[in-house]
């Protein structure tokens, strides 16, 4: 397998993974923001 052709899928696997980890973050600041709203 060519160099190139292994940089780019990591490089895919890497956005994959942090779009996934932006998902978690805005989901658990959604939450977060919910609760606050609905506490006070």
């Amino acid at each position: 397998m060519p160099y190139h052709e292994m940089h780019r899928r990591n490089r895919t696997k890497n956005y994959t993974l942090l779009g996934i980890l932006l998902a978690l973050v805005v989901l658990f600041f959604a939450l977060t923001i919910v609760k606050i709203s609905g506490l006070s």
